[in-house]
């Protein structure tokens, strides 16, 4: 097989890269691993921000998104000393947050590919890829029991954190930058009423979460071990731990119904630099993991897909490469903010198991400053509904 951009992996990242280039007329093929039920149904982000919407509504994919996508102006922050409203558009003059699972983003950019006679093979295993140092590199997979391979100019890795594309740089040209958190979230989702508005809390029994998937279905977390075996959480325990850390005795908002899913999400930061090698560019989680506490990981991908979105048109119309170039540096500027941004939000919230009482009186310190202090919202809420572009 030949086409001019080979994309390994059909999350949110190799998606939005697929729809733009379709509609600039270069031709790619889609690579997934996955049967599609499976990555139609798997539930992962669910906070949108605005440029996520906008460009959604770009490639014509955002019908659906506005008619059952849930608009959030409001963040609330828990803990000892009360609650801290976040009035997101009037912190960040008119910006909210739209609440529509990854998995329904992923079928609206599935059903808009397919639709405009775009390919993806699914259950296609990328296997290894050859030649990245050339400008005809191969991607080597799997599907239907045969080895097969594309050949393509550019390689757009885009498979997660999992995938073989960053394994194939080699190590001593890649710099990888991590921390991994002592803690992880035990997650549901549930037939139950949802909060009114996205609600954090930092309690001594450690941070909880209560968001939103639909008027129906309620996202819940509660930090746990991050070796904690799910078994161990039964219904009663899980919703014990919610009532608790939500500082809500009267049960009044927090409604208890049948669990649908469950599981422990470990958290880590993650960022690999570059995200280029020869003629493959990495996008996504591919190269960069960011703690869930700042709603980032989706957002961040489709950022890095609007930069080399523009950088690859440029490419295939003029065959100048300074945008290809600049690529990796002008997403690592974002990534790092983000990075940032939800590692302040994860330390702020959490319980670590080796914090002193001086820390934990920093920690009380930080929460009461942000109540009272404007500038502290502010910081909070323009992070959350997302930082500008940077024209690359």
């Amino acid at each position: 097989m030949r086409t001019q951009v080979g994309i390994v992996g059909a999350g949110p990242a190799g998606l939005f890269l697929s729809l733009l280039l379709q509609r600039a007329g270069i031709d790619c093929v889609v690579l997934e691993s996955h049967r599609r039920d499976y990555i139609e149904t798997r539930v992962r982000a669910g906070v949108l921000e605005q440029g996520t919407v906008d460009l959604m509504d770009d490639l014509g994919a955002g019908e659906r998104l506005h008619r059952e996508g849930m608009l959030d102006p409001r963040l609330d922050i828990r803990y000892k000393g009360g609650v801290i409203h976040i009035d997101l558009p009037a912190l960040t003059p008119g910006k909210i947050v739209t609440i529509y699972g990854q998995q329904e983003v992923v079928k609206d950019l599935i059903a808009a590919r397919l639709g405009r006679g775009g390919s993806i093979l699914f259950e296609a295993e990328a296997t290894h890829i050859t030649g990245l140092d050339g400008s005809r590199p191969t991607i080597h997979f799997k599907h239907n029991g045969q080895n097969q391979t594309l050949e393509c100019d550019i390689v757009a890795g885009c498979d997660g954190f999992h995938g073989i594309c960053r394994g194939s740089i080699p190590e001593h040209l890649l710099t990888v930058y991590d921390r991994v958190y002592p803690f992880g979230w035990f997650g549901i989702l549930a037939e139950a009423k949802p909060f009114p508005e996205m609600t954090y809390s930092s309690h001594e029994r450690g941070f909880s979460l209560a968001s939103r998937r639909s008027p129906t279905l309620s996202r819940l977390y509660v930090q746990c071990g991050a070796e904690d075996d799910p078994a161990d959480w039964p219904d009663r325990r899980i919703w014990d731990e919610l009532q608790a850390r939500l500082y809500d005795a009267t049960g009044a908002e927090l409604h208890e119904g049948k669990i649908l899913q469950r599981g422990v999400i470990p958290l880590r930061a993650f960022v690999a630099a570059p995200m280029r090698h020869g003629r493959m560019f990495l996008a996504g989680d591919a190269a960069h993991i960011v703690p869930p506490t700042g709603a980032k990981g989706l957002n961040l991908a489709a950022a890095d897909i609007r930069v080399l979105s523009r950088a690859l048109i440029e490419f295939f119309r003029t065959g100048a490469m300074d945008r290809l170039d600049r690529y990796s540096d002008t997403c690592l500027k974002r990534v790092w903010k983000v990075t940032r941004y939800s590692n302040y939000m994860t330390s702020l919230l959490h319980r670590f198991e080796s914090s002193t009482p001086f820390d934990q009186s920093v920690q009380q310190a930080e929460l009461d400053y942000v109540a009272g202090s404007l500038a502290g919202q502010t910081t909070i809420a323009e992070n959350y509904v997302g930082l500008p572009f940077e024209e690359d």
